[in-house]
């Protein structure tokens, strides 16, 4: 990389971050802070009859005049829902959301918060800094350590519609704090924390090698790999500690900083496409494209990925580059193997035209702009048709 290279403008957003035992609890110094009266919680049902979840209820009820739950929340949240949190938090002159939960809460929340404020359909912010006016005060309480939707500048919402995930940028949507706490971890079954856990490895991965990495975002991105490769099996074990699901937070956390500021590539392109047209689970989906566009991309990065070998314990030096690759690939099938996480996803009534529906959706998505490498139409196809199945 050359010098210039290294010194080109670069931009890193970030919120105000509190991560520790107990984070959470502190909610109630922030809506003093905010100076809130009628805050609005944006989550979901699964989250929602948790113990943690019904103590921060409480805690947030007694430091405020009254609340409002928004659970009306689906895994890839839809426009429509945001529509609806929005016209909610109007009726009842809500002045602050609190999303607590995954992804889909946190993304959610950020689309309510666009559109209480600017109006018009959540759609029409789709793209980078579309946005003209900031929302509410946005309090972020993540239950997962995988997304980091709670710190980054991306919201990403399904079109109802076209059945396409749309994505918004913009640093009117980084949430005012994230409160990042271990403990509503320990809570989450042993498969949700594999395929978050392997969203966050790979955002760490595809920032690494983003056409838009910087020095900033770079020492994220290794930390991010390391602290999730020596935690992620220990973190679905039936004994996984405290401190291993910290650990686990830590990553995610060092991952977002990363993407958030850096971008992706093309494995969320092509996760994104096919959650939007399938409906399918964002990690998982992750996690068994993850080696196909490595394969792809390595020849465009090799030194980064040299990197990225060294932070999963691979020793390179005596190694070919075709060996090094060789050596990633096994380490991700070895991790997702152990994870009890499939290498192919089955779709009833798969047709042709559905991988080409989900190439198309593919190459459109934002993220694919920042792939080290153009993957071809072609490329693509094929590797929908490695991994999905009838």
């Amino acid at each position: 990389m050359s010098q210039d290279t290294v010194m080109d403008l670069r931009k890193f957003v970030v919120p105000e971050i509190i991560i520790g035992i107990d984070a959470r609890l502190l909610i109630h110094r922030y809506l003093t802070h905010f100076n809130s009266k009628r805050p609005m919680i944006v989550t979901d049902l699964g989250v929602k009859n948790q113990p943690w979840f019904l103590e921060l209820e409480v805690l947030i009820q007694s430091n405020t005049e009254s609340i409002v739950v928004f659970d009306d929340i689906t895994p890839n949240p839809r426009d429509y829902e945001a529509m609806m949190g929005a016209e909610i938090f109007l009726s009842h002159d809500c002045d602050l959301l609190i999303a607590i939960g995954g992804g889909s809460p946190i993304d959610c929340a950020k689309c309510i918060s666009i559109v209480s404020t600017n109006g018009g359909h959540v759609l029409n912010y789709e793209g980078v800094d579309e946005i003209k006016l900031p929302g509410p005060p946005l309090i972020c309480i993540p239950s997962t350590a995988g997304t980091s939707a709670d710190i980054s500048q991306f919201a990403i919402i399904q079109d109802s519609q076209e059945s396409v995930k749309r994505a918004i940028i913009s640093k009117k949507v980084v949430p005012d704090l994230a409160l990042i706490d271990p403990v509503p971890l320990m809570t989450m079954d042993k498969y949700l924390t594999a395929c978050t856990g392997m969203d966050a490895l790979t955002h760490a991965i595809e920032a690494f090698v983003s056409n838009a990495h910087s020095p900033l975002t770079d020492v994220h991105a290794l930390e991010a790999i390391s602290l999730i490769y020596n935690n992620i099996e220990k973190a679905t074990e039936d004994n996984r500690s405290l401190a291993t699901m910290y650990q686990m937070l830590l990553g995610s956390l060092q991952a977002g900083l990363a993407f958030s500021n850096a971008s992706l590539g093309a494995v969320h392109a092509m996760a994104h496409s096919l959650g939007g047209l399938l409906d399918l689970p964002h990690g998982e989906c992750n996690s068994i494209l993850l080696e196909h566009v490595i394969a792809l991309n390595y020849k465009a990065e090799v030194e980064r990925y040299k990197s990225i070998a060294r932070q999963m314990d691979i020793q390179t030096q005596e190694l070919t580059e075709d060996n090094i690759l060789e050596k990633i690939l096994e380490k991700i099938r070895f991790i997702r193997d152990r994870l009890n996480i499939p290498s192919s996803i089955k779709v009833a009534s798969l047709t042709s035209e559905i991988i080409d529906q989900l190439v198309v959706n593919a190459q459109n998505d934002p993220c694919m702009a920042t792939n080290p490498r153009i993957l071809s139409p072609k490329e693509l196809k094929s590797i929908y048709e490695q991994i999905l199945r009838v």
